[in-house]
């Protein structure tokens, strides 16, 4: 009869959790965080919605997880070098044989061994390797990531200014047909229109308040995004501030002097340099991952029945050299090879789409000039077609001042969709050169 029993220290930087008891800390730490939160000003601000943006993002949770579990694959990765202390027991009854000197039945032992692998012909070593780069690659991610949810927020902030200028330029269209329809009833009872002449007017109305009840819609639905946005589903803001309009008087540097400040400091493209370089490393593990191991192990026991094989102190100094793998150490490298020409694949398809970015931006940047200084102009005109308009109402002449109202209001939302493409593009350039949050580098 055997009873064996093995405990097993594990290397520095392990930790064994319970699931559920990992689960009700992470589900208490975001509760906690929610609850931590600042309300929401009335009026928001852009700045306001940056800052009280929850830090509990979904992408920024997963992001946070790929970096801890790089950092944890380091962690296993160091520990193949360190220290391995295991504990034995062992309760016994034998027969002892016929030529034994010690006719004891009870040959119970316990031992605790030490072992530590000296060298691998540099396997241990490139294994370390390739899991710091994942883990440099993995916090170069996280930097994207915060950038994309930072990016997402003023999108859906102006996406709310937007919709309330859309709701404003409908919600004049509608006063507006509304008079007109009005007017034509009344005319029509005095026979002064035809009947098609009045369906005319009824169906224009009728076509304006269902466009303002679409934008009306659309002013939910955009505070909805925004709310979520900032990782604070439920919580919409009543009245949101416009920022100011941007500083078109700064120049935009040439197109080249962009793209080599964006290729050498884009976030994404540096974990993905990490990613090669670490398939490199993992390449150069694999060609050594069959390769001879020397060990050295120490270990003292304690035995019931003592033999002259029976030691209580033991040192060795142990070369382990593999023969014959079955095809493992070939796959392996295959394998391996394999990665590195996928992440090889994936930087370069990465820097096409770099080049195409800031291109496509650096361009929309240009036309967004040219297109605010043409609605400077085109507001000068319509705020004199305007003033005309009202002067001759008040002369009680007839004019097209709810017309001209409306065309104001258009031109505000035009205005702004400019100025918040403008400030956007400037947030991408400064995103893809890793540049958008500062505090983070």
């Amino acid at each position: 009869m055997s009873i064996h029993a093995a405990a097993h220290i594990p290397g520095p930087g392990v930790r064994r959790r319970r699931p559920w008891i990992a689960l009700l800390l992470a589900a208490a730490g975001s509760v906690a965080m929610a609850s931590e939160l600042a309300p929401l000003p009335e009026p928001l601000q852009l700045a306001d919605a940056l800052a009280l943006a929850s830090p509990e993002l979904p992408a920024l949770r997963l992001a946070a997880a790929e970096r801890d579990a790089s950092a944890a694959s380091l962690t296993e990765a160091q520990s193949l070098t360190g220290f391995q202390v295991s504990a034995e027991g062992r309760l016994q009854v034998i027969e002892p044989s016929s030529l034994a000197l010690n006719r004891d039945r009870n040959d119970s032992s316990a031992r605790v061994a030490l072992r530590k692998r000296l060298y691998d012909f540099g396997y241990s070593e490139a294994l370390e390797e390739a899991a710091r780069l994942a883990g440099d690659g993995s916090e170069w991610r996280e930097l994207s990531a915060r950038q994309s949810a930072r990016l997402e927020i003023m999108r859906s902030f102006f996406d709310v200014v937007l919709a309330d200028l859309q709701f404003a330029r409908d919600n004049e269209a509608m006063a507006g047909a509304f008079i007109d329809a009005d007017r034509a009833r009344d005319r029509h009872e005095l026979q002064r229109i035809s009947d098609v002449a009045l369906l005319e007017l009824e169906a224009a109305y009728q076509q304006a308040l269902r466009l303002r009840m679409e934008t009306q819609s659309m002013q939910r639905l955009a505070r909805s995004r925004l709310a979520i946005a900032m990782g604070r589903p439920g919580e919409l803001v009543a009245t949101v501030v416009p920022p100011a309009p941007p500083d078109l008087s700064r120049p935009v540097p040439e197109f080249e002097l962009l793209l080599e400040d964006v290729l050498a400091n884009n976030p994404l493209r540096k974990a993905l340099k990490a990613d090669v370089e670490s398939a490199r490393a993992e390449l150069s593990a694999a060609r050594n991952s069959f390769g001879p191991v020397v060990s050295g192990e120490v270990e003292a026991a304690a035995y019931e029945r003592k033999t002259n094989s029976t030691h209580p102190f033991t040192a060795a100094l142990v070369l382990e050299v593999p023969l014959f793998s079955g095809g493992a150490d070939d796959a392996a490298v295959a394998a391996a090879r394999a990665r590195l020409q996928g992440s090889q694949a994936r930087l370069a398809m990465h820097d096409n789409k770099l080049r195409e970015q800031v291109l496509e931006t650096w361009l929309q940047l240009d036309n967004l000039r040219v297109t605010l200084k043409g609605l400077g102009v085109r507001g000068e005109y319509r705020e004199l077609y305007l003033d005309r308009s009202r002067a001759l109402y008040e002369l009680e002449v007839k004019t097209d001042l709810g017309d001209a109202m409306t065309e104001i209001s258009a031109l505000r939302l035009d205005e702004a969709r400019a100025q918040f493409d403008w400030q956007m593009a400037q947030a991408r350039i400064k995103a893809l050169a890793g540049r958008l949050l500062m505090e983070e580098r």
